[in-house]
């Protein structure tokens, strides 16, 4: 009998950061490594990775990383994983090239190329496990679920999907496929729950598709249209409009860039007109009325892009008078708060605002019907919602409720949760480390809770640094102090406090030094606690306090 652990590491009780593992008896198989997008207090960060400490101890163990899709919370954490273990990357033509595009900007990686290209005919046998693959539905092409298959029955790892009759082949999910790994019997399933609090049927493709095509036909003047740079479905349906009506597209960021030119290298994008596509540097050679320019900013993320237009510190693009801003992505919740922001930027710059959600419920991600329809095709024993904030799990185990199972057949794990099968029932068989990874540039690990929350004080108390020279034998000062600040007061209508700031500081430095002992730390601890607690009572405002003092000898 096989032993059998099922970890997720992310993607459970948070939004992307998909990144779960099947242990089978001595082998890891590794079910996509995504990361996240930070929130909104996590000022600075750009990304979020999950914690590979397990990983790294146990690399000589793991068999592979197998990836549904190319979304980056699939693959974003890809890089980092690989510049510490080295391992075979299994995943679709398409999801390899996308995948490759994330490894090469690190600098650790860049020349790794283990990669194998795999399909939903693909059969690997590693001894402990079969693993095969099945086409799913999403927004992108070649989205492809896994199945581990063991002498205790099958592991199925849907990735994210929804079921779309009205698709094209390249989306389309295989229902045959899905009937027969049924019928073999799926012990567990992890299942994506992003939607799973919807029960409204969200619009088809060929619906989204008119929508888009109708928005971009009626208006006259220029169109910016923002999306999310791997949702190639999306762009698929810019593409298609925009030959139907006779304009060009502008593509403006780096990243969509790179995934527009391999998607079409691959022909997963299709451009009857090779034509339609413009350089930034070339639409000046066209009306304004004959141009979409497609925005999906740093990393994919258009709203700070039209932040950028809206202000006029875009590379290329300024929002003007007649501007169209069409946005066809569905923001996270997160974002809703930056997306109302930069609305009125827009209409401030003189732009309209068009939100496609406006008319219709658009997501990439299966309802609970669709989830419950899964659940009908795979019959699985156990169930282990995944992909998703808590309500959308625990909404996806109400809907698989109502379709018959029991509670004690679903699972609401826990980030670090690991699930041992005893050959009866799963059973939970402890925790790994799962804290979350803030990279900020090029540091991995180092911004912690403490570095956000001085983050949060500057930028919301902003900075007051106080300098005084002192001679420490002859235990006097020599300079007397100087304070300046930034983002605390206004400093010619604050003078006072400036001033008797300083003469704080000078007594305080005074005080201390007349004690027959002396430490640097309590030296500058006294001269921030005395000059915190004086801030506070004029201004009632908490800046952070920075003592700089200097010794002559």
């Amino acid at each position: 009998m096989s032993d059998i652990k099922i970890t997720a590491l992310g993607g459970v009780r948070e939004n992307g950061k998909n990144f779960y593992w099947a242990e089978i008896d001595d082998a890891i198989f590794i079910l996509d490594a995504g990361l996240k997008y930070p929130e909104n207090e996590q000022l600075g960060v750009d990304v979020v990775i999950p914690n590979l400490e397990y990983l790294i101890e146990n690399r000589n163990r793991i068999a592979g990383v197998f990836l549904t899709h190319g979304h980056a919370d699939a693959i974003g954490a890809l890089p980092y994983l690989l510049a510490e273990v080295q391992v075979p990357v299994f995943g679709s033509e398409l999801t390899i090239e996308l995948a490759k595009l994330f490894v090469k900007r690190n600098e650790r990686v860049k020349k790794f190329n283990d990669y194998h290209i795999i399909d939903e005919d693909t059969e690997i046998d590693f001894g402990q496990a079969t693993v095969s693959f099945f086409r799913t539905t999403h927004s992108i092409p070649e989205s492809l679920g896994i199945v581990l298959k063991t002498d205790q029955g099958q592991i199925v790892y849907t990735g994210d999907f929804k079921f779309d009759q009205a698709v094209s082949a390249a989306y389309g999910t295989d229902f045959g496929r899905l009937a027969e790994i049924g019928k073999e019997g799926v012990l567990a399933l992890l299942s994506d729950s992003a939607n799973a609090d919807s029960s409204q049927q969200v619009a088809s493709y060929s619906e989204v598709g008119e929508e888009i095509s109708q928005t971009i036909a009626d208006w006259e003047g220029r169109i910016i249209v923002a999306a999310v740079a791997s949702n190639l479905s999306r762009i698929q349906q810019v593409f298609d409009a925009a030959l139907e009506t006779g304009r060009k597209v502008v593509l403006t960021g780096f990243d969509i860039e790179n995934i527009v030119r391999t998607a079409i290298r691959l022909k997963k994008l299709t451009l009857e007109d090779d034509k339609v596509l413009v350089k930034p540097k070339d639409m000046g050679q066209y009306a304004p009325e004959d141009l979409i320019i497609l925005e999906t900013g740093r990393m994919g993320e258009p709203i700070n892009g039209l932040q950028k237009m809206a202000q006029g510190r875009h590379r290329y693009v300024e929002i003007t008078d007649g501007d169209l801003v069409y946005i066809v992505t569905t923001p996270s919740v997160a974002k809703e708060a930056v997306v109302a922001r930069v609305e009125n930027m827009i209409y401030q710059a003189g732009g309209v605002v068009r939100v496609i959600t406006q008319h219709l419920r658009v997501s990439g991600h299966a309802n609970s019907r669709d989830l419950q329809l899964m659940l009908s095709l795979l019959k699985p024993r156990y169930l282990f919602p995944v992909q998703g904030e808590y309500r959308d799990l625990v909404a996806h185990a109400k809907a698989a409720m109502e379709f018959g199972m029991s509670s004690d057949q679903i699972f609401l794990m826990k980030k670090g949760d690991q699930m041992e099968w005893d050959g009866q029932d799963f059973v939970f068989a402890g925790s790994i480390p799962a804290a979350d990874v803030l990279i900020d540039g090029n540091a991995i690990g180092d911004v912690g809770n403490v570095v956000l929350r001085d983050r949060k004080v500057l930028s919301e108390d902003g900075i007051f640094i106080v300098a005084i020279t002192v001679n420490r034998k002859q235990k006097k000062i020599v300079a007397k102090a100087k304070v300046h600040t930034r983002g605390f007061v206004y400093v010619k209508k604050s003078r006072d406090i400036l001033r008797e700031s300083a003469e704080l500081v000078n007594k305080t430095v005074e005080e201390y030094l007349s004690q027959p002992n002396f430490d640097w730390a309590e030296l500058k601890g006294a001269v921030r606690d005395n000059l915190s607690k004086y801030l506070f009572e004029q201004s009632k405002r908490r800046p952070a306090v920075l003592p700089v003092v200097m010794e002559v000898k």
